[in-house]
């Protein structure tokens, strides 16, 4: 009798192998193939179903190509697997701002501030969802611990004097532009053309 031959699979090899495509996957999200690195990140989350990391980098890629919906299913699959990793807390964050879901964006980026409290770019994105939901006071505090923890945090400088812009205060802005203008040393567009606007007004 002929028995055919059937393959056997060793999920050893098969996780390790997607955690290669996930690393692939990087480099080319890197060099802004995100296409190319999204198809690598699906197969490696198949492959590597149990990796948290692995969910989140396919999230964050889902995110860059403005796809919300399985961005937020694929954060949501890297917090089951792992509660207590506060990158996924934060990537929430921001699935959830880019969705205008600014309350849950609020939320999220606390949970993970809760875990790990000195991380600049979160609180910088929790200030951001104060100041669209209008809660200006809330915003600056935001801004301030995280340039608090890194003084040359140009965005957090600048949306301060966005905050005050928005509250009246031009002189208190143009303070703000200049200084993120300074920190930047004239490399970065924004706060150059918000002094240059707050002038001109």
């Amino acid at each position: 009798a002929l028995v055919p031959h059937v393959l056997e699979f060793d999920p050893v090899r098969l996780e390790q192998q997607g955690l290669f495509l996930a690393q692939e996957a990087v480099q080319l999200a890197q060099f802004q193939q995100f296409e190319l690195a999204l198809s690598r990140a699906q197969l490696a989350s198949q492959l590597a179903p149990d990796s948290p990391q692995v969910w989140l980098l396919l999230g964050r890629l889902y995110l860059q190509l403005d796809d919300s919906d399985r961005a937020l299913s694929a954060v949501l699959k890297a917090r089951t697997l792992d509660p207590e990793d506060p990158a996924a807390m934060f990537d929430l964050g921001t699935v959830y701002f880019q969705r205008q879901e600014y309350e849950q964006a609020v939320e999220s980026i606390q949970a993970g501030l809760e875990i790990s409290s000195s991380v600049p770019g979160a609180l910088f994105d929790l200030g951001n969802a104060y100041f669209l939901l209008n809660r200006y006071d809330d915003a600056i505090a935001e801004y301030e611990k995280a340039i608090d923890l890194d003084s040359n945090f140009w965005p957090a400088v600048n949306n301060i004097g966005l905050v005050l812009y928005e509250q009246g205060d031009v002189d208190g802005a143009l303070q703000h532009w200049q200084d993120a203008v300074d920190i930047t040393e004239e490399q970065e567009a924004e706060p150059i053309l918000a002094v240059a606007v707050a002038l001109y007004a």
